[in-house]
């Protein structure tokens, strides 16, 4: 069972997580669970797979909404980074950082 404190220990921000949930901490775990399984749900895998950097950048751009809000550093930081390569169009291969989101996304939805 997700809790706080494993969040915590995962490298959440959850001060600043659960301020945005007005402290509400059922909130704040439920909106959690919702974005690992949005994370998992592989429309990111799939929009970098197709090369359409549009879908790409849509699907990228979400996912860091909702792991910004809820200050899951760990997903975030590469998320974001991906985000921006996206955005800036910058051609490349950016399979590394999908791999890290998924490396932690899948750490995230283990505890």
């Amino acid at each position: 069972m997700l809790t706080i404190e494993k969040l915590k220990v995962y490298g959440a921000d959850t001060a600043k997580g659960l301020s945005r949930c007005a402290n509400n901490e059922a909130l704040y775990l439920r909106l959690v669970d919702i974005t690992v399984r949005e994370l998992s749900s592989g429309s990111l895998g799939e929009a970098l797979a197709s090369g359409d950097p549009e879908r790409a950048f849509e699907a990228a751009h979400k996912l860091k909404g909702s792991v910004s809000n809820l200050a899951l550093t760990p997903i975030e930081i590469p998320l974001s980074e991906l985000t921006e390569l996206l955005r800036s169009r910058t051609p490349g291969d950016h399979t590394a950082l999908y791999d890290e989101i998924v490396r932690k996304t899948n750490e995230l939805a283990s505890l």
